[in-house]
């Protein structure tokens, strides 16, 4: 059964369509990479499944029991996340807060959940050190604890090695492949790095203002958008 489904639905504000004709679903164990120039739509198809935005037409179905709070997401890094004054542990439990409910209190569950997470991400012996004092690489895994704090089925990521040096973005997508192979957590990523989507996913979705290609990667590999799409990227590497 898929997580998330559109039905022919397309997202936008003041009553314009940003992106449109969408009829793609992400299922269980899934790694999406969607790909597509500036202005394509990514970041507004983005805010729709997240409950940002509601659908100007169509249907987002979220499925299997999953509920809008229990999305786990990471956005792009900024100046404003770096210079968060908090410790890792609590930038990490941070991730529960939607849980809360009524409640105003952490629970033992939580703290529980958070501490896994940590471990999960290589990071639990930095749990009282200051957020500020991490390098980009150690800033990124506590920032995707943190959005594994609030789903246990679906993470969304938005370009998540921006700013990273090669070695550091090699190890962010290794931890990310092992969230989804090891873990079952299903991946939907936003990237320009197409060499990495169609190593490291199972499905693409490229958007150009609609949807112009979903399918699995072997098949996008083989499609006259993909072809042309791989080829111009590896054209611009090499100039």
């Amino acid at each position: 059964m898929a997580f998330i489904e559109c039905r022919d639905a397309a997202f936008g504000y003041e009553g314009k369509a940003a992106v449109e004709q969408l009829n793609f679903k992400v299922e269980e164990g899934n790694y999406l990479c969607v790909v597509g120039e500036n202005g394509s739509g990514k970041s507004t198809l983005m805010k729709g499944i997240l409950g940002l935005i509601s659908p100007m037409k169509g249907e987002l179905i979220l499925a299997d029991g999953l509920k809008k709070n229990e999305i786990g997401y990471l956005p792009q890094q900024t100046d404003i996340q770096k210079n968060f004054p908090a410790s890792v542990y609590e930038v990490v439990i941070s991730g529960r807060l939607n849980r809360l409910g009524r409640r105003i209190f952490f629970r033992k569950n939580d703290r529980q959940e958070a501490y896994e997470k940590m471990k999960i991400m290589g990071i639990y012996e930095l749990r009282n050190k200051s957020y500020q004092e991490l390098s980009g690489g150690q800033r990124q895994r506590v920032l995707l604890a943190r959005a594994l704090c609030a789903t246990q089925k679906v993470l969304l990521l938005d370009e998540p090695v921006t700013g990273l040096d090669p070695a550091t973005t090699k190890d962010m997508y290794q931890c990310i492949r092992e969230l989804n192979r090891k873990h079952g957590i299903g991946v939907i990523m936003i990237s320009h790095d197409i060499d990495m989507a169609v190593r490291e996913a199972t499905h693409i979705l490229q958007l150009a203002e609609k949807q112009v290609f979903f399918g699995t990667v072997q098949e996008y590999k083989q499609s006259n958008v993909g072809r042309v799409w791989i080829g111009e990227r590896n054209d611009d590497e090499c100039i």
